[in-house]
């Protein structure tokens, strides 16, 4: 599984911001499953960074992201993040994939038609 987490960071916040995204990488990577962690940086727009992990499975970067630590310091650094989806497979392994929010999807969810 991989997960790409791009950011939009100002010139003027990059110090700052890769100090403690190094630190969220550190972290990541030391998590059970992690198979790779790394902090990388646009060559054209160097505004733009990105986290981007390799793990052994979906379960593994969840249970990653839990605990008291990883809420210190891992979830202020992802609320800066682009608004975008970031978790990719292999597309053999995603199956049928439809948005969030995707009525057929949701009534299957609800047990129902969709009407609530």
């Amino acid at each position: 599984m991989l997960v790409l987490t791009r950011f939009q960071v100002p010139d003027a916040d990059s110090r700052g911001f890769e100090d403690a995204a190094r630190a969220v990488v550190a972290l990541l990577a030391s998590r059970p499953g992690a198979q790779s962690v790394e902090l990388v940086r646009n060559l054209d727009e160097p505004d733009l960074w990105a986290i981007v992990g390799r793990w052994r499975d979906v379960g593994s970067y969840r249970r990653a992201l839990a605990g008291m630590e990883s809420r210190m310091l891992v979830v202020p650094l992802l609320s800066r993040a682009i608004d975008e989806a970031s978790a990719y497979l292999e597309a053999a392994e995603v199956g049928v994939n439809r948005p969030r929010g995707d009525a057929e999807s949701t009534a299957r969810v609800r047990g129902s038609s969709g009407d609530r």
